[in-house]
């Protein structure tokens, strides 16, 4: 069974109560229990983590190895500053998909930088907790595909 890894990077927590407008209503453990309910009708194994801090994720991603065969990354604002993210995903080499509740390149001119972006197979914004969705069916699907 497929096992992906899902990383919520830096005030994801507060979803929910964050700038609603933005960001909508949807609640982080809202969207962990759609990713939940997604891995299970695709028929694979979803491993849910939220840090805010750099290093934490750093560390995320380094512990997939041997263990998740993809990774399904929504890293706030360190997708437009973290080199350290960016390394650590090239450097374990598996399939990555980016995901942002709100559509980057609509907001300030600073979110329509990704450093993640390059070292992803894809990149899913724009749709709030369905981002998550789609990404994770995308990541499935290239996965079962190659």
């Amino acid at each position: 069974m497929l096992n992906i890894l899902v990383l919520h990077g830096p005030n994801l927590n507060l979803l929910g109560q964050r700038e609603p407008g933005v960001y909508g209503s949807a609640t982080l453990n809202d969207i962990n229990k759609l990713l939940e309910r997604e891995a299970q009708a695709l028929q694979v194994k979803v491993s849910i983590q939220q840090s805010n801090h750099e290093g934490v994720l750093v560390d995320a991603i380094h512990s997939m190895l041997g263990q998740h065969q993809g990774l399904l990354i929504n890293a706030g604002a360190y997708t437009h500053t973290s080199v350290a993210i960016r390394d650590a995903i090239a450097a374990v080499n598996i399939p990555a998909v980016e995901v942002h509740l709100s559509n980057i390149y609509r907001r300030e001119a600073f979110r329509h930088h990704s450093f993640i972006a390059a070292v992803a197979i894809g990149q899913i914004s724009g749709f709030g907790s369905q981002s998550y969705r789609l990404g994770l069916q995308a990541l499935v699907s290239y996965l079962m595909e190659n």
